[in-house]
């Protein structure tokens, strides 16, 4: 006799993460066991193998750790940087840092998150991504 699989009501953390980005809020998450932020979204902890994670809003402000430049001719978009970010919450993400050429992105640079658009006239065909600003020196 065949089995049935479950319905899923759930649209998975990927999806979830997704939709908070296409409002305009950048999350990640927090593991209610061991209280590690867990990035990139998933359905158990890394840390502890506690299932129990809840969405919260990072203060987004983190630390270049890596950084990188993709080269391409001019009217291919020109030349972009690749970063790896230590966010102060402790997880890790790939990203850019935009504002300032990019060669110019330095491993230690501080920096800030914020939600942006792929292509922002098209706002509502393109996902939305998480970039980095420099923090203003102060």
């Amino acid at each position: 006799m065949p089995q049935s699989t479950p319905a899923v009501t759930d649209p998975g953390p990927d999806k979830q993460y997704a939709e908070a980005l296409a409002a305009g809020q950048f999350r990640i998450q927090l593991c209610q066991d061991c209280h590690r932020h867990v990035f990139y979204p998933r359905n158990i902890c890394p840390h502890c193998g506690g299932d129990a994670l809840a969405w919260t809003a990072p203060a987004g402000t983190g630390t270049v750790y890596s950084t990188s430049v993709v080269r391409r001719k001019p009217d291919a978009g020109g030349d972009y940087n690749v970063v790896l970010v230590d966010l102060d919450e402790g997880v890790r993400m790939m990203s850019r840092v935009e504002g300032i050429a990019p060669a110019d992105v330095r491993i230690g640079m501080r920096v800030k998150a914020r939600v942006a658009r792929v292509a922002p006239e098209k706002s509502d065909t393109e996902p939305a991504l998480v970039v980095f600003d420099l923090v203003g020196e102060g």
